[in-house]
C-alpha cells in the first residue's frame, strides 16, 4: 500500500512538472550537440590517490578504466558498483545479500565487499581518504556518495603505490566541486519494488572560491519478502582556488539502513523466487568524514601535496537465524549444546527447548584518521621528461566491537521474535582493536625517447594491531602483531603511434591480515561471522606477484571527431598465504574460521573496445574477460555441509581446483543512440559463466547455471534544463542466480536435504525519472 501511495505521489508530481514545461527543440539540440562523450579515452590518470601525480594514460604500465559524470548520468545504474558491474571489463558481482547497496563487487578475481569473511583484495579511494572499513578491509558501498563523482579510475593489478589490500586494484574517486560542475541539479526517479530516489546538487564559485554540496535519499521495499532499505547520504566540498596553491574542505555524512536477507535453500526458491530463509538481517551504518586535500607549487617543476581525514562508521546489526541448539538427550524440555551442556541465559537458567532460532546483534564503532604528504617532482632528467613522486602516510584505526545473542522463536514465515530478554552469556563478545600503519612510497616514470617510457616504484609497509578483550572471558583474544614488507614495481610503455600503444609490467603488492581475521583464526575455536571471534593465533600476510602486458590505442573514423578506442591484455597474479575462510557449521556456512592455505592464481585475459559514429550520435562499448582462478597449493578444507566431507567436516582441495564464486567468462555490451537531437533510446547486455558455489572450493558440485540478462534505456531531452528518463531491467524477466555457499537447510526446512544456497537475482524492474538543471 505504501508502496502504491509514494507511486502515485511521485508520478502526480512528474505529470504537474511536465505540465508547466514548454519543448523547446533548440535547446535540446544544443545540449546534444554540447554532449561530451564518456567513452572517449581517458588522457590523463593519477598515478597516486592524491592530486597532481596524472600522467598520460598511454605512459602506464597497465590497464586502466575510467568513467566521467556524464557516463553515470547516462547509464541510469543504482550505483557506483552497478555501472562497473555492467559496463566495465574483468567487473563481476555476487548478489550474496540481494540489497542493491550491498553488492558484491570483484575485478579480476579480487573482492570489494561489506561483507566479513570475504577475502578482500581492492583498495578504495574517496578524494584521497582509503575508506576500506577497519575491522575487515571491508567496502560499504552504501557510503559511498555516487551522485558527487566527477571522475572514477579502475587501475588494474597489484599496485604497491595504492597501499594494503590493492592485490588485485584500485579505485580511484574524485568528486565534484564548485569549479568543476556549476549549477543547481535535482534528479527523481521511482517505480518498482517501491523504488523512489532523489539527489539534489548545487555548486559554484567565486573565482577564487568555490562549494558543492550534494544530498540523495534512496528508498524501496525490495523485490524479496521482508526487504526494505533506505539510504541518506550528504557530501560536500569548500574549495579555494589560488595562483600557486589549491584547498579543498569534504565533509560527508550517511545514514543507511539496508536489509539483505542472504541466499536461500534452492529447493526453497524452487517454490518462491522472492522467499528468505530466516529473517530479519539489517545493518544500519552511520558515518561521518572530513577531510582536507591540497596542493602548493614549490618550484615551476615541484608541487606538494597532502591529505588529512578523520572518518567513524558505526554499524549495527540485527541477524536472525536458525539455531544450532538442540532439546537434551535427558531432558526435551531445555537446549543443549554440542557438547551436550544445557545453554544458560544471562541468570544462570537453561533455555526452554521453545526458543528453536537466535537474534546475532552487534555493533562495531570503526575510527580511523590518517595524513599523507607527497612531494612531486616533474623536470627533466638528462633532457628527457620525467616525474618523480616520493610520499609518506600514515594511518590509525580503532574498533570497539560488542555482541550479544538474544534466544528467539521463529514463526510461521521463519521471522525471529524480538526482545525475548533472554541472552546467552557464553556466545557474548566485548574487544577493542587498533591498526597503525605507516607506508613509504616512491614512483618515477622517465621518457627514455619519445616512445618508450620506464615507470620504477616502490612501497615500504608497517603495520602493527594490537586486540585486547574487553569482557574478561576471552583472555586468548589479548594479542599483538606486526607486519613489515617493501613492494617493488617495474614496467615500461612503447608508443608506435597514437593508434598503438604497448605496454608491459611486473609488481608486489601486500595485504595484512585484519583484526576480524586475527581473532577468528583458530578452528578449535570457530567464530560465528559477524558476530563472534575467539581466538588469535598468527596469520601470515597475503603477498601478491603480478604481471601484466597488452595493447591499446584509438583511432579517428568516419567524419567530424569520431573514434574508436581498443585495447588487450593479458595478466597473472599470484597470491602467497591467501587467507580463506573454512566452515565448520551453520545454517549457511557463516561459523568457522580464517586460515592461510597457501597460494593462489588469477590470470586470464581482457579485452575492450568502445567508440563513437555517425557524427557521434552513436556511443559503444563491448568488454569481455576470460578469467583462470585456481588454488595453487593442495590443502585439506574445513566445509561441514560439504556433503563429500568426511566424519570431521573435512574435504581435499586439490591443486588446479577452481576458487569458487567467480565466473570463468564475462562479456558486456551496450550502446547509446540519439534518434533526434531530443531522444535518444540506450542499452546493454551482460553474461557471465556459471560458478562453483563457496564451500565446495575441491569443485566437487554443479556450477550454477550461467545467464545472460538484457537492460534497456530512454531519454527525452524536453528543453536544456529538463528532462525525462526511463530504464527497464532484465527485460525477458530472467531467472538466474549470481551467488551460491552451502549451508544445512534441515535447520528451518525438516524436509529439505539439498545443501546450496543461491541468491537469486531481481527479477523484471521498470522505472521512471526527472531530471532538472538550472
Amino acid at each position: 500500500m505504501q508502496s502504491a501511495q509514494r507511486a502515485r505521489r511521485g508520478a502526480a508530481f512528474m505529470l504537474v512538472v511536465l505540465a508547466a514545461l514548454r519543448v523547446e527543440a533548440a535547446d535540446a539540440q544544443q545540449r546534444a550537440d554540447e554532449d561530451v562523450d564518456a567513452l572517449d579515452l581517458v588522457r590523463v590518470v593519477g598515478v597516486t590517490p592524491l592530486t597532481g601525480t596524472e600522467l598520460p594514460a598511454a605512459k602506464l604500465p597497465y590497464d586502466v578504466q575510467s568513467i566521467d559524470d556524464a557516463a553515470f548520468s547516462r547509464a541510469q545504474v543504482t550505483s557506483l558498483a552497478d555501472y562497473l558491474d555492467r559496463h566495465l571489463a574483468g567487473v563481476s558481482s555476487n548478489a550474496a545479500q540481494n540489497s542493491p547497496l550491498q553488492p558484491d563487487l570483484q575485478f579480476r578475481g579480487y573482492t570489494a565487499t561489506p561483507l566479513l569473511g570475504g577475502s578482500e583484495g581492492l583498495s578504495v579511494y574517496l578524494d584521497g581518504v582509503r575508506v576500506n572499513e577497519v575491522f575487515g578491509d571491508t567496502v560499504n558501498w552504501d557510503l559511498v556518495p555516487d551522485a558527487a563523482i566527477e571522475r572514477m579510475s579502475l587501475l588494474a593489478g597489484a599496485n604497491p603505490i595504492f597501499g594494503l589490500n590493492t592485490l588485485g586494484g584500485a579505485i580511484s574517486i574524485r568528486t565534484k566541486s564548485g569549479f568543476s560542475d556549476p549549477g543547481t541539479r535535482v534528479s527523481l526517479h521511482g517505480g518498482s519494488f517501491g523504488r523512489s530516489d532523489a539527489t539534489f546538487e548545487t555548486a559554484g564559485n567565486t573565482g577564487a572560491w568555490g562549494w558543492y554540496l550534494m544530498g540523495r535519499r534512496f528508498d524501496e521495499d525490495g523485490w524479496r519478502d521482508a526487504s526494505p532499505s533506505n539510504a541518506k547520504n550528504v557530501y560536500g566540498t569548500l574549495s579555494w582556488r589560488g595562483d600557486a596553491a589549491t584547498f579543498d574542505l569534504h565533509l560527508g555524512h550517511g545514514d543507511t539502513d539496508l536489509t539483505g536477507n542472504g541466499p536461500a535453500p534452492v529447493q526453497q526458491l524452487a517454490g518462491r523466487w522472492p522467499a528468505v530463509f530466516t529473517a530479519p538481517d539489517e545493518t544500519a551504518n552511520r558515518m561521518n568524514l572530513a577531510s582536507g586535500e591540497g596542493s602548493v607549487d614549490v618550484s615551476e617543476h615541484a608541487k606538494l601535496s597532502f591529505t588529512l581525514f578523520h572518518r567513524t562508521v558505526t554499524t549495527h546489526s540485527y541477524n536472525g537465524d536458525g539455531s544450532d541448539f538442540d532439546e537434551c538427550d535427558d531432558d526435551d524440555a531445555i537446549l543443549c549444546d554440542d557438547d551436550g551442556e544445557p545453554v544458560l541465559d544471562q541468570h544462570g537458567v537453561p533455555l526452554p527447548a521453545m526458543f528453536d532460532a537466535i537474534n546475532n546483534i552487534s555493533r562495531r564503532r570503526q575510527r580511523s584518521s590518517g595524513a599523507t604528504m607527497q612531494f612531486t617532482i616533474d623536470a627533466p632528467l638528462a633532457g628527457r621528461e620525467n616525474q618523480l613522486v616520493v610520499g609518506l602516510d600514515a594511518n590509525d584505526g580503532r574498533l570497539r566491537f560488542d555482541s550479544a545473542v538474544e534466544a528467539a522463536v521463529l514463526d510461521a514465515d521463519r521471522h525471529t521474535s524480538a526482545d525475548s530478554g533472554l541472552f546467552i552469556p557464553a556466545d557474548a563478545l566485548s574487544v577493542r582493536s587498533r591498526t597503525r600503519s605507516l607506508g613509504l612510497y616512491a614512483t618515477d616514470t622517465l621518457s627514455v625517447t619519445e616512445r618508450l617510457a620506464l615507470t620504477l616504484s616502490a612501497r615500504g609497509n608497517h603495520t602493527r594491531t594490537t586486540i585486547a578483550d574487553l569482557g574478561g572471558e576471552n583472555p586468548d583474544l589479548d594479542g599483538r602483531h606486526a607486519f613489515s614488507r617493501i613492494n617493488p614495481a617495474a614496467g615500461f610503455t612503447w608508443r608506435w603511434s597514437d593508434a598503438l600503444n604497448a605496454y608491459a609490467g611486473y609488481s608486489e603488492s601486500t595485504r595484512a591480515p585484519t583484526p576480524v581475521e586475527l581473532t577468528c583464526a583458530d578452528e578449535d575455536a570457530p567464530c560465528k561471522l559477524p558476530n563472534q571471534f575467539l581466538s588469535d593465533p598468527p596469520l601470515q600476510q597475503v603477498v601478491a606477484k603480478g604481471w601484466e602486458a597488452g595493447l591499446r590505442g584509438a583511432v579517428a573514423q568516419g567524419r567530424g571527431d569520431d573514434r574508436l578506442d581498443w585495447r588487450i591484455g593479458l595478466f597473472r597474479t599470484t597470491n602467497t598465504d591467501d587467507i580463506l575462510f573454512q566452515a565448520t557449521g551453520g545454517a549457511q556456512s557463516n561459523e568457522g574460521f580464517f586460515a592461510n592455505v597457501g597460494d593462489t592464481r588469477r590470470q586470464g585475459v581482457q579485452a575492450g573496445v568502445s567508440g563513437t559514429s555517425f557524427g557521434r550520435r552513436l556511443a559503444w562499448y563491448a568488454n569481455a574477460t576470460w578469467l583462470d582462478a585456481t588454488y595453487r597449493s593442495a590443502f585439506v578444507e574445513n566445509s561441514a555441509n560439504h556433503p563429500d566431507a568426511d566424519d570431521d567436516g573435512l574435504i581435499a582441495v586439490r591443486r588446479g581446483d577452481r576458487i569458487p564464486g567467480l565466473p570463468r567468462a564475462g562479456v558486456k555490451l551496450g550502446a547509446d543512440f540519439a534518434l533526434t537531437p531530443a531522444w535518444s533510446l540506450g542499452g546493454d547486455v551482460v553474461a557471465n559463466t556459471g560458478q562453483y558455489v563457496r564451500g565446495d572450493e575441491a569443485n566437487r558440485l554443479p556450477r550454477t547455471g550461467g545467464w545472460t540478462v538484457v537492460n534497456l534505456r530512454a531519454e527525452w531531452n524536453l528543453n536544456a534544463h529538463a528532462s525525462v528518463f526511463a530504464r527497464v531491467d532484465n527485460v525477458f524477466d530472467r531467472r538466474y542466480v549470481t551467488f551460491g555457499t552451502l549451508g544445512d537447510p534441515g535447520e528451518v526446512f525438516a524436509g529439505f536435504d539439498d545443501p546450496r544456497f543461491l541468491g537469486p537475482a531481481a527479477p523484471r524492474g521498470a522505472w521512471v525519472g526527472l531530471r532538472l538543471s538550472l
